[in-house]
């Protein structure tokens, strides 16, 4: 079984699960998960994670993203995107001052309604199945942030723009919001996510390549091991004496760590005394308690 994740540009078509279905085909291997849903229409960065790196899918799906869209003026949908229904089209009559205005105020923290046609579900149903039986449901505003919002391009009724922003935050509806601040309604035309936490656009990998590498009998090509995307935290090595514990996946006192000034509360990432990654642990009370468990199997 391959452990580790791929950064994979998702092409236009495909909906996520598409993604790892095609990819379970191309490992031939199950256990497999993506960090984060992508509209069948929109492109870009996917981290895919294999094997027990499975296990990060939640941490990864977390962290900040980055898209670049083209915002639509004037057109609402049902879908809040260019390929839904069209509702409404009404005069684009503000200057380019006031939609650039308009924009920049969404820079900060705003409550977002989330779109029916999403995968959030409210009472057990996916929002998106209730709207295509044309049934619309009560959403509650959910608190999102936008870090940064730049304008790469302005030529009304079209603005490029380039948003980074916190999980959790729908740029269609973003797009949707700010045409209704500006009273001509508005919606998302194209989306490209550019990154995902520390996964960028550039160094992203499309599944013929993934068969490319596969079929020439090099799967592990662009593998991204575990530990690598955990970075951020701390690396630390047991001593010998610390190997048994760790196998086994029980406490570590702080003492069976080399060089060791421990943070409470902090995460770390624990190797054995060979160098071989065994998790992401927490300090808690003078040990080092285990988090997260990225070992194939416990060895005594």
């Amino acid at each position: 079984m391959y452990d580790g994740v791929i950064n994979v540009y998702k092409e236009k078509g495909f909906t996520s699960h598409d993604v790892v279905a095609k990819m379970r085909g191309i490992f031939r291997q199950k256990k497999i998960g993506h960090t984060g849903t992508l509209d069948p229409d929109a492109e870009g960065v996917l981290p895919v994670c294999l094997g027990n790196a499975t296990k990060l899918c939640d941490m990864l799906t977390d962290r900040t993203k980055a898209y670049r869209a083209v915002l639509l003026l004037g057109v609402t949908t049902d879908t809040q995107d260019a390929g839904g229904t069209v509702l409404s089209r009404r005069p684009v009559t503000c200057t380019e001052e006031e939609a650039r205005a308009a924009v920049m105020s969404f820079t900060g923290t705003y409550a977002q309604v989330p779109p029916m046609y999403s995968a959030l579900k409210v009472n057990g149903q996916k929002l998106v199945d209730l709207a295509r039986r044309g049934i619309e449901v009560e959403r509650k505003p959910r608190e999102v942030q936008i870090f940064s919002i730049g304008i790469e391009e302005l030529s009304l009724p079209r603005a490029g723009i380039t948003v980074s922003c916190s999980k959790g935050t729908y740029i269609r509806t973003l797009c949707h919001d700010i045409g209704e601040r500006l009273g001509c309604g508005g919606c998302m035309e194209s989306l490209l996510r550019i990154r995902s936490g520390s996964f960028l656009l550039e160094d992203t990998h499309r599944l013929s390549e993934l068969s490319e590498a596969a079929a020439a009998g090099d799967p592990e090509r662009y593998l991204i091991p575990t530990d690598r995307c955990l970075e951020e935290y701390e690396a630390l090595s047991a001593v010998p004496e610390g190997d048994r514990p760790l196998k086994n996946g029980n406490p570590l006192d702080a003492g069976l760590v080399r060089s060791f000034e421990g943070a409470e509360g902090a995460l770390y990432r624990v190797y054995d005394s060979t160098g071989v990654f065994t998790g992401l642990y927490r300090f808690s009370g003078q040990k080092l308690r285990p988090e997260k468990m990225f070992l194939a199997r416990p060895e005594c």
